[in-house]
């Protein structure tokens, strides 16, 4: 199947070359000349403009979006549809806001032409392992595409079927679904990157207590000295809190059991903030993923300004004074 491309960065490249393994065209498209031409070698069709990538394919078009969300996903979809004509559709496949998903439905559906949110889960390990993928949009484009999202899935590879799945049918086990309209696919991707971050925050509290496990501040006869790469490992094996997040950071403390390398500021992306919105649209209680969110808020100051509001009643009240500050390494 023939498909056009924009975005060549880590995940637009790779899922390009596995689209390629798996026998489609493919059209490129990238602000970077060097990336097309990279991803030319490899057997992609170049072109120099988007204009020039809808020349290049034959109607009806489909053009996947990779670019950042906001701004830069925003430009590109209405530049496409400018060129674009009925029956033709428009996938973007990155982290776009779900209300920015219906308008821009409901703006191309004027023009005959189909819109498509993908969320998509695989990042970096997505070229051999697959994308899982959430979709939203008009079944019968979904439906015309299915080739793609088959080529780009996991597949239902060695992992156990779910007793009762087989009754069931649907491609869920193949890593990709049809969630509903659209806006539904970034919906609950959306809420994925939500569950994902209480995910992170509930592996990196338990193992910042074993790192403090030997404090001084303990009776001696109750200090450990663990060995975090070892727990990571054996957790993985047999354990109920064995998962994917889980193998990384299993990985990351082989490598270095310090993680010295890191400094500890942890961004956040638009779709943690989103799900914990969602939450209060819908009065759902939601206190793991908030206090998740928040942490990351944290993690990039060295103090707050509320930290120092409360050292200073602790003073008021009771005449507590501060530790002196210990420097960090």
């Amino acid at each position: 199947m023939q498909l056009g491309m924009v975005g060549l960065g880590r995940m637009g490249a790779n899922m390009t070359r596995r689209l390629m393994r798996g026998g489609h065209s493919l059209v490129v498209s990238d602000l970077s000349p060097d990336a097309v031409k990279q991803l030319g070698t490899e057997g992609a069709t170049g072109s120099s403009s988007l204009e020039d990538l809808i020349t290049r394919l034959k109607p009806p078009r489909a053009v996947w979006i990779m670019v950042p969300a906001g701004g830069p996903t925003e430009a590109t979809v209405q530049k496409l549809a400018q060129h674009m004509q009925a029956g033709d559709a428009i996938i973007d496949g990155g982290n776009s806001y779900f209300k920015d998903d219906v308008r821009r439905a409901k703006e191309l559906k004027g023009k005959g032409i189909h819109y498509i949110d993908v969320g998509t889960s695989g990042g970096v390990w997505g070229l051999e392992r697959g994308y899982c993928m959430m979709i939203g949009g008009p079944k019968e484009a979904v439906q015309r595409l299915d080739p793609i999202f088959k080529t780009l899935a996991p597949g239902k590879g060695d992992i156990p079927r779910t007793p009762g799945r087989e009754k069931l049918g649907g491609t869920a086990e193949d890593g990709y679904i049809h969630c509903g309209p659209s806006g539904s696919g970034h919906f609950v991707k959306m809420v994925h990157n939500g569950i994902e971050y209480g995910l992170m925050q509930a592996y990196a509290e338990g193992f910042d207590i074993f790192k403090n496990a030997n404090s001084k501040e303990l009776p001696e006869d109750i200090r450990y000295e663990l060995n975090l790469p070892d727990i990571a490992e054996v957790w993985r094996r047999g354990s109920v809190v064995s998962s994917w997040l889980l193998d990384l950071t299993a990985m990351a403390l082989t490598e270095n059991p310090t993680l010295a390398e890191y400094t500890g500021f942890v961004q956040d992306s638009g779709e943690g903030r989103w799900t914990i919105q969602a939450a209060v649209d819908e009065a759902v209680p939601a206190d793991v993923l908030t206090a998740a969110l928040f942490v990351r808020f944290r993690s990039r100051q060295e103090h707050t300004f509320a930290e120092k509001m409360l050292s200073a009643m602790r003073q008021k009240f009771g005449g507590h004074v501060e530790a002196p500050g210990k420097e960090k390494h």
